[in-house]
């Protein structure tokens, strides 16, 4: 006989399972985030867990390459041939590319499919596209609290039009959303114009990606390791100190505002960047406006494909990393050969809201709560009569369940307790020969008897 092994069970690293009270608390956040969505007129779109290695890679800077999932070429259509596999696999961990040994990989984000989407349907959209999308992504990422190599992300965009008040409309979006889930949050918005602009000013745009990546790290390594990084990459102690002084830039937006000018405002892409954050913040800083938003000019948000607004959302009174982000990225669909495609989106970072919202504890109840009667089973006649009272109720979109087995009434208490159900409906030999049920509500006690014809009516109230 073979002797089977028996194995641990176990998870790959920075995944996780959802029981049904985190699927519910999960539903709650995204149905939250949807009435928005669809209140501002937003369409829902799926695309597939995998796309072509190329449409991918190059779109993410040099960091967020090195984080796609590759998927190995396997079936019977394109397997890995063994002949040059291991140079090919050498190649690979070397950070190449090998079509021999894989050409698809797991999505990074949302917007690089929805580009790639919006250039193959471009003739069958109505413009401006508003599309909002809620799927998985992955990232070869480092796990730890609030950040997983599989997680969900929530995604709005406008694409086609340079209006401006679409990246209005998605601050507001940000704004509806948390204030629906009662967190309190801090909405940081700068422009890539700005960092371009700044880039300019010492000397060349080339080192713009340098800046941002060094920026984009001050929160965690501080101003004068950013500096030391900056000094690594070769830019002079005279573009150092001007970057300092971009960093230090302190006060009220308006005040703000006056202070970058003095350090981008001759160029004229670092004009065009502070003449469109003036505009934003004209419509949002008003007093019928949902949303408080501050300037952050530290806010670099390294992705390549953004050329204007930017965003960046983080909760208050938490430890966390960033709960929201996206901006303006005004060529995405270039990339796939259909230019000059306007677009702007947001994006939530749902399992971190979730983080957050368990942590302040701001779920409600109510959530935890599927099934709201639970029939006792007094014996096989009694549970006979209750199934079918049972299945009156579930058509009247009642939720309820029936005990299976004529167990001791407190184990089929004790299963109500640890599902929360509300209420207990007791039916014997009496209340069969009577018409009548006991209704018994487990959260106060309290327990009456009622005809069988009442009992839906009972429940719509």
């Amino acid at each position: 006989m073979l002797k089977v092994k028996i194995m641990k069970p176990s998870l790959p690293q920075g995944t996780r399972d959802f029981d049904a009270a985190t699927l519910r608390r999960r539903k709650y956040i995204i149905d939250s985030i949807k009435e928005i969505f669809e209140l501002y007129g937003f369409e829902p779109l799926e695309t597939p867990s995998m796309e072509n290695l190329e449409t991918l890679m190059g779109k993410y800077g040099e960091e967020g390459d090195k984080l796609i999932f590759k998927i190995l070429n396997n079936g019977l259509d394109n397997p890995v041939k063994k002949e040059n596999a291991r140079k090919d696999f050498e190649n690979i961990l070397s950070g190449k590319n090998e079509k021999s040994i894989t050409e698809r990989a797991l999505r990074y984000d949302l917007t690089i499919p929805f580009a790639r989407y919006m250039a193959m349907n471009m003739g069958k959209l109505t413009l401006p596209y508003k599309r909002y999308q809620i799927q998985p992504v992955w990232r070869a990422d480092r796990p730890q609290k609030g950040r997983y190599r599989e997680f969900l992300q929530c995604d709005a965009d406008i694409a086609g039009t340079y209006s401006l008040i679409a990246d209005v409309e998605l601050a507001e979006i940000y704004a509806a959303v948390f204030k629906n889930l009662k967190i309190d949050v801090d909405l940081k918005i700068n422009s890539r114009k700005i960092l371009y602009a700044l880039a300019e000013a010492c000397g060349s745009v080339n080192n713009m990606n340098l800046i941002t990546i060094a920026i984009d790290k001050l929160e965690k390594i501080g101003i004068e390791k950013v500096k030391d990084e900056l000094k690594v990459n070769g830019l002079s102690d005279l573009n150092i100190s001007l970057i300092e002084k971009y960093i230090r830039i302190e006060g009220s937006n308006s005040e703000k505002l006056e202070k970058i000018e003095s350090i981008v405002g001759m160029s004229q892409t670092g004009k065009k960047g502070i003449e469109e954050l003036k505009y934003i913040l004209q419509y949002l800083n008003n007093k019928d406006s949902k949303q408080t938003i501050n300037l952050d000019f530290t806010l670099a948000r390294g992705l390549n494909y953004y050329t204007g607004t930017i965003y960046e959302v983080k909760a208050k009174n938490v430890r966390m990393g960033s709960i929201g982000g996206g901006g303006r990225y005004d060529d995405l669909t270039g990339l796939f050969g259909v230019p000059d495609l306007p677009g702007v989106g947001i994006s939530f970072g749902l399992d971190r809201i979730y983080d957050v919202m368990e942590e302040l504890n701001l779920f409600p109840e109510s959530i935890n709560r599927s099934t709201k009667i639970l029939f006792f089973n007094l014996g096989e006649k009694e549970s006979a009569h209750s199934f079918r009272l049972m299945q009156k109720l579930r058509s009247e979109k009642i939720s309820c369940e029936l005990f299976y087995e004529n167990l001791k009434l407190e184990k089929q208490f004790k299963y109500a307790t640890k599902k929360s159900i509300s209420y207990a409906i007791i039916i014997g030999s009496k209340e069969i020969a009577e018409q009548t049920c006991v209704i018994k509500n487990l959260v106060t006690g309290e327990q009456k008897t009622i005809s069988e014809n009442e009992i839906a009516t009972f429940f719509e109230v």
